[in-house]
C-alpha cells in the first residue's frame, strides 16, 4: 500500500479524533478530512481497531519526531518545560488531544494502553535524563514527580478554563515551571540558574 496515502490518513484521522472525539471517529470523517474518495480509508484500516491502532502509532511517531535539545542548566530546562507546555495550546494541540481520547478508549482496550504506553515511557527517561542533563539532582522519585505534574498540567491546558489555569498557576507558564523546579529542587543556589 502506498505509504504516503497511510500517513495523509493516518494524520487525517489524528485530526478528526481531536475535532471530534473518540465517537466521531469513522472511516467516513477521515476520508472526508483527507479529502479522499469514500471508502478509501476503510481500505487502508477495515476496523475501527485497526483505524484506532494506526492513530496511536501514528501518535508515537510523530512525538519521537520532534527534536528536544537536552538542557544545560535550570534555567533552559524550565525553558524546554514551558516550551513544551505552550505546545500544547499551539502546534501539539491535536496531537494531545487525540493522544487524550485514545487514553481514554485504552481503558477498554489494553492493546492500545500498549501502544500508547511507548509514549509514557519514554517521557519518564526523556525528563529524567533532561533534569541530570540540567546538572540538577535528579533520583528516579523526583523524575516521576516531575513528569507526572506535567502529564496532570495537560489536561487542564486543553481544556482552557481560565479559573482552573489560574488556580493551578498554569495562566503563567514561566511562574508554572520555576515553581514545579523549586518545589522539587528547591531554590536555585546563588549564582546557578
Amino acid at each position: 500500500m502506498n505509504q504516503e496515502r497511510r500517513d495523509s490518513l493516518r494524520d487525517a484521522a489524528i485530526e478528526v479524533l481531536a475535532e471530534a472525539g473518540g465517537r466521531g471517529l469513522t472511516h467516513r470523517a477521515v476520508d472526508a478530512a483527507a479529502g479522499v474518495p469514500p471508502g478509501t480509508t476503510k481500505n487502508y484500516f477495515p476496523t475501527r481497531d485497526a483505524l484506532l491502532r494506526a492513530v496511536a502509532e501514528r501518535c508515537v511517531e510523530l512525538y519521537h519526531q520532534v527534536p528536544t535539545p537536552p538542557p544545560t542548566d535550570r534555567e533552559s530546562l524550565a525553558a524546554m518545560l514551558r516550551a513544551l507546555l505552550e505546545n500544547v495550546a499551539g502546534p501539539g494541540r491535536h496531537r494531545v488531544l487525540a493522544i487524550s481520547e485514545l487514553q481514554s478508549e485504552a481503558a477498554r482496550k489494553p492493546w492500545l494502553g500498549a501502544i500508547l504506553d511507548r509514549v509514557t515511557a519514554a517521557d519518564f527517561a526523556d525528563f529524567e535524563h533532561a533534569q541530570r542533563a540540567a546538572g540538577l539532582p535528579v533520583t528516579p522519585h523526583r523524575a516521576a514527580i516531575l513528569t507526572l505534574a506535567l502529564h496532570a498540567a495537560l489536561s487542564h491546558l486543553l481544556a482552557g478554563g481560565p479559573d482552573t489555569l489560574a488556580a493551578t498557576g498554569l495562566d503563567d507558564l514561566d511562574e508554572f515551571v520555576h515553581r514545579l523546579l523549586e518545589t522539587i529542587y528547591g531554590p536555585p543556589a546563588p549564582g546557578q540558574n
